[in-house]
C-alpha cells in the first residue's frame, strides 16, 4: 500500500472508532451505566395534553435516577435538599430606619432634619417623607420623590425566632457588637479594678 492510502485507512479507522467515543468529555453515571446495559424501550401513547406524555417520560427518568445512585450520594442529596428548605425559610426581618435615600445622587432625607438647612428647602424638621408633597423634589438633583428608596436595617436569623430570647434575637448586627465588645471592655475593667482593691 502507497503512505497515503495508510494514511486515508488511519484517517478513516479513527473517525470509525471515534464515532461512538467522547474522548474529552466527562464521565457520567448515565453513560457508563449505558454502555453496559442494554438500552431499555419504553412505550409511549399518544394523547390530547402535553402533560400527560411528559409527566410518565419524567417519572420513568426520576425513576431510574433514584435506582442509579449509590448511598452516600442520597445520602448528599437529601442533606442538600433540607439545607434547601432552612435556607428558604430563613427570612430576614427588615427594620425601617426612617431615612430615604435618593437613587440617583444617594442625598437622604432624615425626618429629623427635613431640608430646610438647604438653600430653598421648605420641609421643616420632624416631617415624615410620606407627609412629603408629592411634588416634591430631591434637593440636590432635582429627583422626583419616586425616586428615593427606604432605607432599612437587616436583622439577620430567623423571622420566626426574633421574639425568642432576651430581646437580642430582634438587635441588628451593629448593636450586638457592641454590646459583645461593651461586655468584654467591662469585664476587663472589673478584672483590672480587682487588683486595684488589694
Amino acid at each position: 500500500m502507497t503512505p497515503r492510502l495508510q494514511l486515508i485507512a488511519a484517517i478513516a479507522m479513527c473517525f470509525a472508532l471515534s464515532r461512538g467515543a467522547d474522548a474529552f468529555a466527562p464521565v457520567s453515571s448515565a453513560r457508563v451505566q449505558s454502555m453496559h446495559t442494554q438500552p431499555q424501550s419504553i412505550q409511549l401513547r399518544m394523547s390530547e395534553t402535553e402533560e400527560s406524555t411528559s409527566s410518565p417520560v419524567a417519572n420513568v427518568e426520576e425513576e431510574e435516577e433514584e435506582v442509579e445512585m449509590d448511598p452516600a450520594t442520597k445520602l448528599a442529596l437529601e442533606k442538600q435538599k433540607k439545607a434547601d428548605e432552612l435556607r428558604a425559610q430563613e427570612v430576614f426581618m427588615k427594620r425601617s430606619t426612617g431615612i430615604h435615600k435618593c437613587s440617583n445622587c444617594d442625598w437622604e432625607y432624615s425626618p429629623e432634619k427635613g431640608d430646610s438647612f438647604l438653600i430653598g428647602g421648605m420641609i421643616k424638621p420632624g416631617t415624615e417623607f410620606e407627609e412629603l408633597p408629592s411634588n416634591w423634589r430631591c434637593p440636590t438633583c432635582r429627583a422626583s420623590k419616586d425616586n428615593f428608596i427606604e432605607v432599612v436595617e437587616t436583622i439577620p436569623g430567623f423571622e420566626v425566632n426574633q421574639g425568642y430570647g432576651f430581646g437580642t434575637n430582634s438587635m441588628t448586627s451593629g448593636q450586638k457588637n457592641s454590646l459583645i465588645w461593651g461586655s468584654i471592655a467591662a469585664f476587663f475593667l472589673l478584672f483590672i479594678g480587682g487588683y486595684a482593691l488589694s
